[in-house]
């Protein structure tokens, strides 16, 4: 690998671990619906002008939108609204094994013992985080970011039967599907979203920025030649530093700390996840290539049950 890509694929890791950190910034400032489709609204009015509708597949992009945009989306931002930026980047970290358990469901993928050792692992991780004792009250929303990983998962799935598709085709639309229904949530939900802007500093706007044009438009311009370029065995292996980033941000930009019940659940879950990412399924369908969708995600086709669906959220 080049000197130049491996630095390209640290930075877009960089990027995505620092985003919840920035996003928590702004959760701040707007209402945590709100903001996603807000985010969603503008991601949409970038791209879409510039793709075609792909006509044949708008239903399966519309349902998509639902459990991607407004599920996955909205769930794992609410949970970030209450809970530091760490300890959300290491629970969505919960996608990876509930991707590869309905993997190997649907796909019938043979689960070998270290898969299931890193299965074991990264639950055991999480239920330590989860009862850690300063969750408290936030547990709600802790099982909010569990509920956003499940629905993440779904959606591997769906990207996987979607088929061939242009990356940036798929954020545009799927995007301009699944702000109106965060909008339309945020209005049931919520209350002071015009308040919100009027009053919004510069790091509100800034933060909203970031995720538009740093994470959902200029990480992908980094990240989709290189899983193009490379093997997915080679590619995956570098979101590992999604949590690892996402807990350097908390404590940098925010002043979080961890404990050591924290700390303990976090290297048990970046562990399985590195167990289950790291260890080809059996019997399932592999083809070493990378099926490119979603708006903060990659998903790998070639390990659909070990590698599952990796965000920037993160």
């Amino acid at each position: 690998m080049r000197l130049i890509d491996f630095a390209g694929l640290v930075l877009v890791q960089l990027i995505w671990g620092f985003h919840v950190s920035v996003a928590k910034v702004g959760l701040t400032e707007f209402p945590s619906l709100f903001l996603m489709g807000a985010r969603f609204a503008v991601v949409a009015a970038l791209l879409c002008p510039f793709v075609p509708l792909p006509r044949r597949k708008v239903l399966p992009i519309l349902g998509l939108s639902v459990t991607f945009g407004t599920l996955n989306f909205g769930l794992f931002y609410c949970g970030v609204a209450h809970l530091d930026a760490g300890t959300s980047a290491i629970l969505g970290q919960a996608q990876v094994p509930f991707a590869a358990i309905l993997a190997g469901y649907v796909y019938h993928d043979r689960f070998g013992w270290r898969r299931l050792a890193g299965l074991l692992l990264s639950l055991v991780g999480i239920v330590l985080i989860v009862g850690e004792p300063r969750i408290g009250s936030n547990v709600v929303w802790a099982l909010s970011i569990l509920a956003s990983s499940v629905a993440a998962a779904a959606a591997t799935l769906q990207i996987k039967a979607l088929g061939p598709i242009g990356s940036f085709t798929l954020s545009g639309w799927l995007a301009l599907f699944a702000a109106p229904q965060l909008l339309a949530c945020s209005f049931l939900l919520e209350d002071g979203q015009w308040a919100a802007v009027r009053n919004a500093t510069w790091r509100g706007w800034a933060s909203l920025g970031y995720t538009v044009l740093v994470v959902a438009i200029g990480s992908y311009c980094l990240w989709y030649p290189l899983v193009r370029r490379y093997q997915v065995n080679q590619v995956m292996p570098f979101t590992l530093l999604i949590p690892v980033f996402g807990v350097l941000s908390g404590m940098l930009m925010l002043g979080e700390t961890q404990n050591v019940r924290s700390l303990l659940g976090g290297l048990a879950t970046v562990a399985g996840v590195a167990v289950i990412v790291l260890s080809k399924p059996r019997g399932g369908q592999s083809d070493g290539k990378t099926c490119q969708g979603g708006q903060d995600h990659v998903v790998s086709a070639g390990s659909l049950g070990s590698a599952g669906c990796r965000q920037d959220r993160q």
